[in-house]
């Protein structure tokens, strides 16, 4: 496995709950915004995603300030980048492609192609769909992190890692996906709606102190 070209980002604790007050202003993202700009000149940070994979939270911020936060889903297994891990990826991606403008809520989509059928949404905690279904709206991401999260057996492009709707919406909060990260029907619209292709995703495991 090669070795990643850019040192790893660390970033401070997150909000231990997506229910907290989202704060107008958050000096937290400072460090990281230039370690982006940084690394990645050719990329705008006007707009950057942070995923916290402990907190189970998405954040978007903008000009450096946290506008909106969502709840979400990372993978059951855990955090890894390996190829059949079924793990979501670390590191610093990019979102590559989007599909689903205009799609009903709740559409389902294989391989990204709309399959003009409507999923149950299931709010119950413990209600479980028949199958792993990708709903609404794709944010197909692509990982800039050579040996980390991109090339070789670690590639999440090649695995396909998605932010994406999901009918299974009561399990949201929790660790529940096969890799992907998971969002509410609605608000998976209005991430897509917010952000570009090439808008930066950093998806990162919550540093305690």
């Amino acid at each position: 496995m090669a070795e990643p070209n850019v040192t790893p980002l660390h970033l401070p604790p997150l909000p231990v709950s997506a229910a907290e007050a989202v704060p107008a202003s958050d000096e937290r993202f400072t460090a990281l915004l230039a370690k982006l700009a940084q690394d990645f000149p050719s990329y705008s940070t006007a707009q950057v995603l942070v995923v916290d994979a402990t907190a189970q939270t998405l954040i978007l911020v903008e000009n450096g300030q946290a506008v909106n936060e969502w709840v979400i889903s990372t993978a059951t297994n855990g955090l890894g980048s390996a190829k059949g891990s079924q793990q979501t990826p670390l590191g610093v991606h990019r979102v590559a492609k989007k599909f689903g403008d205009g799609a009903p809520l709740g559409t389902i989509f294989k391989a990204r192609q709309n399959t003009g059928r409507v999923a149950q949404i299931l709010l119950g905690a413990d209600e479980r769909s028949t199958a792993d279904n990708v709903t609404t709206r794709i944010l197909w991401l692509d990982g800039l992190e050579p040996g980390v999260n991109k090339g070789g057996n670690v590639d999440s492009y090649d695995r396909y890692i998605y932010i994406h709707g999901t009918d299974e919406e009561g399990r949201l909060g929790n660790p529940a996906s096969h890799g992907c990260i998971r969002m509410r029907n609605a608000d998976v619209i209005d991430l897509f709606n917010r952000v570009d292709e090439d808008t930066l995703v950093v998806i990162t495991q919550k540093r305690e102190g």
